[in-house]
């Protein structure tokens, strides 16, 4: 067996309004650096309810991915576990 093969990504997440109070996820947007998911999120968090940016380590080969994200940028409303 080869060694696991773990890389960090970054991602922007927004939200908007769903049913009720409910937030809705937009898709995910994929980012080639921290920095990058951050300029998004900041651009994004003027017209969302809430945004963010963050980073997990995953073994994408696999589909596995850490279940607590490391936030790199945070603004409005933005549900669990991104609002830790």
């Amino acid at each position: 067996m080869g060694t696991v093969a773990r890389e960090t990504i970054h991602f922007v997440q927004a939200f908007v309004a769903g049913r009720g109070d409910a937030l809705a996820a937009e898709p995910p947007i994929g980012c080639q650096s921290a920095g990058e998911a951050c300029r998004k999120a900041e651009r994004l968090s003027s017209t969302r309810l809430g945004v963010v940016a963050f980073s997990v380590s995953a073994d994408t080969a696999l589909g596995e991915y850490d279940e607590k994200p490391t936030i790199l940028f945070r603004a409005g409303r933005v549900p669990a576990p991104f609002d830790e």
